[in-house]
């Protein structure tokens, strides 16, 4: 189909340049020559798209069986939130203090339910997302975030110098998971000099990306306690994230890693957005076995995905002495990646994801 022609409304992730926006519609947008502004609950559009952060209690009111029709972003696991999570019972004030919703919503687990209902089409980002979201909508997508402006370098060199380079890459509030994982770094850093290479954004709004200001080296400190110095040297260096250096640096490093709290359910329902990212530039990566990255290792015939403590010790540890392990779980990885995450099969499931509502 020909979508040149559409009124399209889009509701952005904070401003046109995050990260969440260049990686999702207005990448298609730009491939696909589409025009949009945005969207006003005003006005009528042909399509609307409703980022993550979109004002819900307003658009979950926009009337239905009109021209509009609503895509509506849910890419995270709000819906799986347990029944007397703090953060989820209060999620809804806070959203309304911060501005980010026009209308207090207490429910807010509710409330995104009803945008799911009104929604002509939701985009998510894992299967278990699909099946919580299709209890109230018909026409649900799986479509993960590309990275195609990311790579500008791929890995050539699988061999270790007199450094283990771990490298680790995500958003200010993701280091959490490094909680679970300096027991890790303890245990091997007494039989390899092994450090840490965070690429992050050194300055974070710690609340709903508004409100706090967070020193990242001093947020990291802290959650490896004294992990971050053995032997009084530092064992981690940050960098801030850019565009042009990232994956520079990433493919600098020998091995990638993603370590989660799988007991938080937010964390556990994770895509493998990072383990593709990683993927496409031929880096060999260890990851928690939550089930997306296990579903993705498993495709590819990689046994890289931890349990727990023990099993992180195990396969680091015989990643870091193996050349060829480490040289076969990048190149199977990006051959994965490049295969069935191309800009093709992207593109394709936006065009679905367009012709199913119209």
């Amino acid at each position: 189909m020909n979508f040149s022609g559409l009124r399209i409304g889009f509701v952005p992730y904070y401003d046109l340049t995050h990260p969440w926006n260049l990686r999702n519609f207005l990448y298609y947008a730009r491939k696909r020559n589409l025009k949009f502004e945005i969207a006003d609950p005003n006005k009528e559009y042909d399509i609307v798209i409703l980022s993550p952060i979109a004002d819900i209690s307003v658009w979950s009111k926009y009337p239905k069986g009109g021209k509009t029709k609503i895509i509506f972003f849910l890419v995270d696991s709000y819906l799986s939130t347990p029944q007397g999570n703090f953060k989820g019972a209060f999620r809804g004030l806070a959203k309304f203090l911060t501005g980010e919703q026009r209308h207090l919503k207490f429910n807010y687990c509710k409330e995104l339910q009803n945008m799911c209902d009104r929604a002509d089409a939701v985009a998510c980002t894992t299967l278990e997302q699909q099946s919580d979201i299709s209890k109230h909508c018909n026409n649900v997508h799986i479509i993960l975030e590309c990275h195609f402006k990311s790579v500008r370098h791929s890995k050539l060199d699988y061999n270790i110098d007199s450094r283990v380079n771990l490298v680790w890459e995500g958003l200010p509030s993701n280091v959490v998971g490094f909680s679970k994982f300096k027991d890790v770094l303890i245990n091997l850093r007494n039989k390899y000099p092994i450090y840490l290479h965070i690429i992050t954004d050194l300055l974070h709004k710690k609340y709903l990306n508004r409100i706090g200001r967070t020193d990242m080296v001093r947020e990291v400190e802290k959650t490896l306690g004294a992990t971050s110095h053995l032997n009084s040297e530092t064992i981690f260096y940050m960098y801030q994230w850019n565009l042009d250096t990232f994956s520079h640096i990433a493919t600098a490093c020998d091995i990638a890693i993603i370590p989660l709290d799988t007991n938080n359910f937010l964390q556990r329902g994770k895509p493998e957005n990072k383990l593709l990212l990683f993927w496409r530039m031929g880096i060999p990566t260890l990851t928690s076995s939550t089930p997306a990255y296990s579903r993705a290792m498993d495709a590819c015939g990689l046994d890289l995905y931890c349990e727990n403590k023990n099993e992180w010790i195990e396969k680091l540890e015989r990643v870091i002495v193996d050349t060829d392990i480490r040289k076969n779980a990048g190149l199977i990885g990006k051959q994965h990646a490049d295969t069935h995450y191309s800009e093709k099969v992207y593109l394709e499931k936006w065009d679905c994801l367009f012709e199913s509502v119209l």
